[in-house]
């Protein structure tokens, strides 16, 4: 079976063709400037050619349209007609409270999808508009809706409830919700293979880490608390978002700066975070560099970063009272050893810490813990789009 994966934003349209009999990713591309002018498709069979198709995309419809065309293209496709795609799985945002897991997509779906726009104003509305396209090119194609916030979704009340008035979650849905949950529950259930055990069995503190980074207690296979909230800005420091501080410092930068309720959510969504308190940049790679030139902002904004990351690890294992194995995946938890060791440092009283020769391992599927410690820790690379995969052969081929 051929699954399509698409993540549709705003103005861009990124997709992976699998071939599930292997999991192998037969091409993948990019659809960008939807809507805009210069708008064109990056196409990449697995031959690893690279294939620019430059025409006007006004809508996600095109979009999907062109991806198809070069699919089945005879110098650039890699399957022979549409009729060899089984199903097409869809990343889409949130759906509140209402899915927790994959769902083949209906008119019900549609509707939870619409209802969860103030949710998630970004995204929800770009990824419906991915699924009508597909619908609309592939009429009678199985079309299954991954939600980012499902995985999340087992966390109990003490975990998601904010300390404000209850009316506000009963009338308006506002709580703890988590984000990355398809990068959370793939690198779970990757790291309970590893230690040869039932996901039911082990306790896993995920860390994906990356421009924006969000930590997960998964205990026995179901997320019991994790660190993005409401929105993406909740937790960690990230590239350009704050995470966690005290509400009161909108007030007090508001009233200095005569800034709106949205344009300081703007600041803190985009200019905060790694960028901000660095000056530099809000790739730690920059900062990496900078650090080592003497730069003392660059190296703060690294400190701050991995403290925080010390922090809700060590939290995690007391949420679920013990751990199994800590995970870190995302561009810089696969990539960044010093972060990944000024993460752990602290916890060796836990029986968390990192072999300095392992961890110097970018990018692999490793076990960077020293060997016979307590707890496990591994760098384990993410594949949300199979994961995205896996589940839309299992809801399109259930009996």
């Amino acid at each position: 079976m051929k699954v399509l994966v698409i993540n549709a934003g705003s103005s861009s349209l990124k997709y992976q063709l699998f071939d599930m009999e292997n999991e192998a990713v037969l091409a993948k591309g990019i659809a960008e400037r939807i809507g805009m002018d210069g708008s064109k498709l990056t196409h990449k069979p697995a031959s690893g050619e690279k294939f620019v198709f430059e025409k006007a995309m006004p809508t996600h419809v095109e979009a999907i349209d062109m991806v198809l065309e070069a699919l089945v293209d005879a110098n650039c496709g890699v399957i022979a007609s549409m009729d060899e795609i089984g199903a097409v799985g869809h990343r889409v945002l949130h759906a509140g409270e209402k899915y927790s897991m994959p769902t083949v997509i209906d008119a019900n779906v549609i509707e939870v999808i619409k209802e969860c726009f103030p949710l998630g104003p970004l995204h929800n509305p770009a990824n419906l508009m991915g699924i009508e396209a597909c619908m609309q090119a592939m009429p009678g194609v199985p079309q299954v809706a991954v939600f980012d916030t499902g995985f999340h979704q087992t966390m109990p009340p003490k975990a998601y409830i904010y300390g404000i008035d209850y009316k506000y979650y009963e009338e308006m849905k506002i709580r703890r919700y988590g984000f990355h949950g398809t990068s959370h529950r793939f690198v779970s259930l990757r790291m309970a293979e590893l230690l040869g055990k039932d996901p039911s069995e082990v306790k896993i503190v995920t860390c994906h880490l990356g421009n924006g980074s969000s930590i997960a207690a998964v205990d026995g296979g179901k997320v019991v608390d994790t660190s993005m909230g409401l929105t993406p800005l909740e937790g960690l420091m990230m590239g350009t978002r704050s995470g966690d501080l005290d509400p009161a410092v909108l007030q007090m930068i508001m009233n200095k700066e005569g800034y709106t309720i949205d344009e300081m959510l703007n600041i803190l969504n985009k200019k905060s975070g790694l960028d901000a308190v660095s000056g530099i940049s809000s790739d730690m790679r920059d900062l990496e560099n900078a650090s080592k030139q003497g730069n003392e902002r660059a190296k703060l904004a690294r400190d701050i970063f991995a403290y925080r990351v010390m922090k809700y690890i060590a939290a995690y294992a007391g949420a679920m009272g013990g751990v199994d194995a800590v995970v870190f995946t995302g561009g810089i938890g696969e990539n960044d050893g010093l972060i990944r060791y000024e993460s752990v440092q602290g916890l060796a009283f836990m029986g968390i810490e990192v072999d300095p020769a392992t961890n110097k391992l970018r990018g692999e599927e490793v076990c960077i813990s020293p060997e016979g410690a307590k707890v496990q820790v591994w760098i384990v690379p993410t594949n949300e789009e199979l994961m995205i995969a896996r589940d839309t052969v299992e809801m399109t081929t259930a009996k």
